[in-house]
């Protein structure tokens, strides 16, 4: 089977554009890929955080992706800081990358421009990024447009080390999803909603009752010529909310858009759609928030069957560097 990774941090609450973006796609992925889902801890550290958050953050992150239908029988779901290894491929594949290749990383200026205090580590986040996904021979990894360049640069660090110590490592290809890839914010519909942004009206959490999720779509920004139309160039607000709409029920955001005459009815419709696309795993969430040590259970046995794998990787990258054993 294809072996398919990807991780999320555990930073901020998720929302409709995570789960409709991402995570409903890997839990279709699971069911026929040798899948392997990460909340990678480490990697929220390079911006500083207060003692505790990122240990909350990932439990809570841990039940909304078994909420959002990871089943980590069907798939390996585990931390990333509770498999070694990822810091120690991290750190060789750090002196195997140039300050250069680097220095043009598009998402490190972006984030840089964002904080007084700039971690060396959130400079290097792309090694350590591309050890997460070379430690267990990844063929494909589910990705949004945005981290396109992350997938080059970890290719090219792997053809490197494999030109310099002989054949390492499998060569990852990104999947970009075809559907359902960017939800936007609803307050400003040219950006992507993001927990990132500061932006509580236009972003709607997985765990919104249903009243917010109401409101918030009903004030979505549009447009003020009252035609349904899906076009996201010339009227981002309307389609962004039939693209919700479309993504929400299956269904095809131009023909979708063929049925409504008024911005007012297409809200409400969207409203609905969402909250009961959402219900379920608000419901399965609460379960999963009673039972953490269950959580954490589930949690030990898939770093336990990530690490029988990324061991077997790390004695080959040892062997091939040419460290001294233990």
């Amino acid at each position: 089977m294809t072996r398919v990774f990807s991780g999320i941090q555990p930073t901020g609450e998720q929302h409709l554009g995570n789960y409709l973006g991402a995570t409903r796609n890997w839990a279709r992925m699971q069911r026929t890929s040798d899948a392997f889902f990460c909340v990678v801890d480490l990697h929220a550290v390079t911006i500083p955080k207060a003692p505790g958050e990122v240990r909350d953050g990932s439990l809570r992150l841990a039940q909304m992706l078994m909420a959002v239908g990871l089943d980590p029988e069907t798939c390996t779901l585990f931390v990333q800081s509770h498999v070694r290894e990822h810091a120690e491929l991290g750190w060789i594949l750090q002196c195997n990358v140039s300050y250069g290749e680097l220095s043009r990383m598009t998402q490190f200026k972006d984030k840089s421009g964002r904080h007084d205090f700039i971690s060396a580590g959130l400079f290097t986040y792309p090694a350590l990024q591309a050890a997460d996904i070379l430690l267990y021979d990844t063929n494909e990894v589910p990705v949004g447009d945005d981290q396109r360049q992350h997938i080059e640069i970890t290719r090219d660090i792997a053809e490197r080390f494999n030109s310099r110590f002989g054949e390492t490592f499998v060569l990852p290809e990104a999947v970009i999803p075809a559907a359902g890839a960017r939800v936007m914010d609803l307050q400003r519909p040219t950006d992507k909603m993001s927990k990132s942004l500061d932006s509580p009206k236009g972003t709607i959490g997985l765990l919104d009752e249903p009243g917010q999720i109401m409101k918030k779509i009903k004030s979505a920004v549009t447009d003020n010529d009252g035609v349904v139309r899906f076009d996201p160039e010339q009227k981002p607000g309307v389609s962004n909310l039939l693209s919700i709409l479309g993504a929400a029920t299956d269904r095809e955001p131009a023909a979708l858009a063929e049925q409504y005459e008024q911005y007012g009815a297409l809200k409400s419709d969207t409203a609905d759609a969402v909250i009961a696309l959402l219900e379920p795993i608000q419901a399965r969430y609460r379960e999963l928030e009673a039972d953490p040590g269950e959580t954490a259970r589930l949690l030990r046995v898939g770093a336990d069957k990530a690490r029988a794998i990324a061991t077997d990787t790390m004695d080959r990258v040892r062997s091939n560097l040419g460290l001294l054993d233990a």
